[in-house]
């Protein structure tokens, strides 16, 4: 996954605000549970020293989401008075955290962004219409592409077409054209299809072969019609990509799995990571979920600077460093900022030393 959407976090230097918190609409008084709990993170971040106008620019964006219904969280990042990011969280956090200091928090905001898997719906439902419009039927298709699971929260346009029946052949002709497009400049791996059997069969009869192995067809066609800010067929893809990697992640998980194999102390642990990151040679960082990094780092303003103890950034010539308490936080800048890409992974899936990894970007010497 990559990861460019962090990029305004690391324009201006620290120190950074990042909140993490729920911001779910599905409770009787969404409003009332949202300002408390901004309240008291509110209160966390004044008692460590942040100041009021940077604070001020974090309260106008809590709650900005209020259009998305159901379960969902915020994370939101401000500097020096102003607003720097606000995302929204496809599940909200574990718990809502607050945290000022000279790197922004941003673990938790990377991870929800993966898979990070480029798919298309399209649904299809047969509309009787009334007699006075003759009584005929029409089918109201609705197409839409994202990146799961962010689109939960922030879902790509969705796109809707009123066909009379007897247009739907050339219709057809059309849509898969669009979605030819979509898999050759998007990488779209999945195609989800439901709806109305005729013309969804009609549809994968007309596919070209090279589109085949990217359909999936629902097997009994229903899908829930999506709440206001919500995915199309978002609890379908959601048992659909259950433990999914995206292919240019698992391929990329494959390489590093010959690196291991060949030369495992390059590679595999923290101390590999950081080495890696120094030298800007780290083409993914690989995380164990649940992410559990015991040490601590120690950094200084540019993401290859970055070392297990202050001594050795000191041996490198620096004079300006600290001892980062949020490891996590000083491993999504280093990946930011040299252009690697994050891939997680369940730990009884692959289990890492430190519960860290790096792909490299050249081959290990022999």
């Amino acid at each position: 996954m990559k990861l460019q959407f962090l990029g305004p976090l690391y324009a201006h230097p620290g120190p950074v605000a990042s909140v993490c918190l729920d911001t779910s609409r599905d409770l009787d008084d969404p409003e009332r549970a949202l300002d408390l709990r901004w309240r008291k993170l509110r209160r966390s971040l004044l008692a460590h020293d942040a100041d009021e106008a940077t604070v001020g620019a974090l309260e106008a964006a809590v709650g900005s989401d209020r259009e998305v219904a159901g379960r969902h969280g915020q994370a939101i990042f401000a500097a020096h008075g102003s607003l720097v990011l606000a995302e929204g969280l496809p599940e909200p956090p574990d718990r809502d955290t607050a945290r000022f200091g000279m790197l922004p928090d941003a673990l938790a905001l990377a991870l929800q962004h993966g898979p990070d898997i480029p798919y298309a719906t399209v649904a299809i439902r047969r509309v009787h219409l009334a007699e006075a419009a003759g009584g005929e039927e029409e089918l109201q298709l609705d197409f839409e592409t994202g990146r799961w699971p962010m689109s939960r929260v922030a879902p790509g346009a969705r796109v809707r077409h009123r066909i009379p029946v007897e247009g739907w052949p050339k219709e057809a002709e059309q849509l898969l054209a669009e979605l030819v497009a979509a898999v050759s400049a998007e990488a779209v791996e999945l195609v989800v299809l439901a709806g109305d059997p005729w013309s969804v069969n009609s549809l994968l009869r007309s596919a070209p072969k090279k589109l085949l192995g990217n359909f999936v067809k629902l097997k009994d066609g229903h899908y829930r019609r999506p709440e206001p800010g919500r995915a199309l067929m978002e609890e379908e893809l959601g048992l659909l990509f259950e433990g999914r990697l995206s292919d240019h992640d698992r391929h990329q998980l494959d390489a590093y799995l010959g690196q291991h194999a060949r030369h495992p102390e390059y590679v595999d642990g923290l101390d590999a990571a950081v080495a890696a990151f120094q030298r800007g040679q780290a083409r993914a960082l690989i995380l164990n979920l649940p992410v559990r990094i015991s040490r601590h780092l120690w950094v200084g303003t540019a993401p290859t600077q970055l070392a297990l103890s202050g001594e050795d950034l000191n041996a490198f010539g620096l004079n300006y460093y600290w001892e980062e308490p949020a490891p996590g936080a000083a491993l999504i800048r280093a990946a930011a900022g040299t252009q690697a890409e994050l891939i997680a992974v369940p730990e009884d899936e692959l289990p890492l030393e430190d519960g860290v990894a790096v792909l490299l970007r050249y081959t290990v010497p022999e």
